[in-house]
């Protein structure tokens, strides 16, 4: 059975920086990309960052040059480094990674969330 789980999240000042991890678990034949959303209270889930099994990352215009996109080698462990948090930054951060399961057998998979309040 395939798990996606989230940590890191907190309440941190403005200006302030956490890192987000997501670890991924179970009988996996590959990881293609891990992607990071966020969704704030009464806003839609937006795609906040993602990263390719090669390594391509892509960004959201809002997030580039604050936050840092990364994993290991299978992407098994991916991080969200997240700097010179804005109040408007707070929400709960979702992973999803595309995985194949087998050679027939392909799905996205969610974890449950970390939050992340960005307040004085």
């Amino acid at each position: 059975q395939v798990q996606v789980v989230e940590s890191g999240g907190g309440l941190v000042q403005p200006g302030g920086s956490l890192r987000l991890s997501c670890a991924t678990s179970g009988n996996i034949l590959r990881i293609n990309q891990v992607a990071w959303y966020r969704q704030a209270p009464g806003k839609q889930r937006e795609l906040v960052a993602s990263i390719t099994l090669s390594g391509n990352t892509n960004y959201a215009d809002s997030v580039k040059g604050r936050f840092s996109i990364s994993g290991d080698n299978d992407k098994k462990n991916v991080y969200l480094q997240v700097n010179s948090l804005k109040p408007e930054d707070t929400a709960a951060y979702f992973c999803n990674a595309d995985i194949v399961i087998t050679l027939l057998r392909r799905g996205t998979y969610w974890g449950q969330g970390t939050q992340v309040t960005v307040s004085s």
